[in-house]
């Protein structure tokens, strides 16, 4: 009997499978992340700050974004097994921003050992600058299954702007989505 349902159903469905596997690898991460951290915590001036952030994808975002990294953004109904989520690398995250800037360094050799197995897919600066805007990684522990997580090591205010930016193009308020839209429709000029 053949599986009559849409790619995005079987998508959908194969994220409700993964959800359990994709919340495991958030607490794991976001955990070894804070047990590693802890013993700079008391040294921070007052001024300083590292706050550790998690997230676990949404069903839908997590079919959008597999459709966008599509030809012309669409699935093929006629190859519906060819489409698995776990192909994302970012089903899991966790974010770690840290004022001022110049502590990033401090953090990154503090998180080191654990990301040497991992890839790095750092996000360069803008205007030429040599560091990264942010440090990111993406993989999986040892024996963790099927779902890839991504790390995010990055200054508390880019940080913080990035998720005003993805809750306004992404997740508007039904009242502004068309200005979203068009937001989204200029940048791709």
């Amino acid at each position: 009997m053949t599986d009559s349902r849409s790619v995005e159903d079987r998508l959908r469905a194969e994220y409700f499978e993964l959800q359990p596997e994709i919340r495991r690898t958030v607490l794991e991460t976001e955990t070894r992340i804070r047990h590693l951290l802890l013993p700079m915590m008391p040294a921070l001036k007052r001024d300083e700050r590292i706050l550790v952030t998690s997230r676990v994808k949404d069903c839908e975002s997590a079919v959008d974004a597999l459709r966008r990294r599509q030809e012309l953004g669409r699935f093929d109904s006629d190859e519906p097994q060819a489409y698995t989520l776990t192909t994302l690398r970012d089903l899991a995250g966790v974010r770690v921003m840290v004022f001022p800037r110049k502590k990033i360094d401090d953090v990154h050799t503090v998180l080191r050992d654990i990301l040497n197995e991992w890839t790095a897919d750092h996000i360069p600066e803008v205007a030429g600058e040599a560091e990264p805007l942010a440090l990111k990684y993406f993989g999986n522990w040892a024996g963790a299954g099927r779902v890839v997580a991504e790390i995010q090591i990055v200054s508390l205010l880019i940080g913080l702007f990035w998720e005003v930016e993805h809750s306004a193009i992404y997740k508007p308020d039904p009242k502004l989505q068309g200005v979203a839209r068009s937001l989204v429709m200029m940048d791709r000029r």
